[in-house]
């Protein structure tokens, strides 16, 4: 497995994988890797076959945090990470510095985003208003680096995988989409590295989220119902947990996330949830 820390080496890398025949497969991380991203290194295999090449990056993208949010706590361990990329069988890990990705930022001299402008708008983009103008920068610059064919992205951001996807067609980026199943815990909680700054008394409240997917689900399930009486009963159900604030709930369609406020069969949910100072994310079809 070999460890790329510079942009034009990835590129040289890359550029000789496709001479060669090879497709590409990466795989965008923050690390802190779980089972979770390895189902997405997994995904990432199966569609490039054997002969083909899986590339994971792993950077923590400072432009996605707010000066609020937690970017100087955010949990790190490379060679935990490293140990599973090995694991995976993973070909090549992109380890980029903030320099490296984002020279002459510290002096004003790095001036340049990739905005998205409507899908990105409302649920995560309404709570972290800078968030999706990192995501979508540091997507186009990974793309740049390593020249995948394809990217894998998990379900779980549902609406970053929808943002990132209208910006590799807007900006005819050859690369397609993969959306991977959300890995979840047994109790159904969605794999995440957040999880564990959850304290023990917090970890089983957590499950509130994908237990109010799944309340959503066989309501919509038994008939007509409308989006404000879901909202009601999934926030009565959050307000019963101590240490649980609901920060949104949105109902839309999956592929175009427009509000959807009668949502039928095949509609989208999702929802943040604070659990003690911990913002968590889910969602799931109707």
């Amino acid at each position: 497995m070999r460890i790329v820390r510079k942009i034009s080496a990835m590129q040289r890398m890359s550029g000789a994988w496709h001479r060669s025949g090879r497709r590409i497969a990466l795989v965008p991380t923050m690390g802190f890797l779980h089972e979770g991203h390895a189902s997405l290194i997994q995904a990432a295999r199966r569609r490039v076959g054997p002969g083909g090449t899986v590339v994971v990056s792993i950077y923590v993208n400072p432009t996605q945090f707010a000066p609020t949010e937690d970017l100087s706590r955010y949990p790190r361990d490379l060679p935990g990470d490293l140990r599973l990329c090995r694991r995976e069988g993973v070909d090549a890990v992109f380890l980029p510095s903030d320099a490296v990705m984002y020279p002459g930022r510290a002096t004003e001299a790095y001036s340049t985003f990739v905005v998205e402008e409507r899908l990105s708008q409302g649920m995560e983009g309404a709570s972290r208003p800078t968030h999706f103008r990192g995501v979508t920068t540091v997507v186009a610059k990974l793309f740049l680096a390593a020249l995948p064919d394809l990217a894998v992205f998990g379900a779980k951001d549902w609406q970053q995988a929808a943002v990132v996807r209208r910006m590799t067609a807007n900006l005819n980026f050859p690369v397609r989409i993969v959306v991977a199943s959300t890995r979840r815990e047994p109790d159904g909680l969605a794999m995440s590295s957040r999880n564990v700054y959850l304290s023990e008394a917090e970890r089983p409240q957590a499950t509130v989220l994908w237990e109010s997917i799944q309340e959503c689900r066989r309501a919509v399930m038994n008939g007509p119902v409308t989006a404000a009486v879901l909202a009601r009963r999934v926030a009565a159900r959050i307000a019963r947990c101590p240490d649980a604030r609901l920060d949104y709930i949105a109902f839309f369609e999956g592929d175009t996330l427009k509000p959807a406020a009668r949502p039928g069969r095949g509609a989208h949910m999702a929802l943040a949830v604070f659990i003690g100072r911990t913002r968590l994310i889910d969602n799931g079809v109707l």
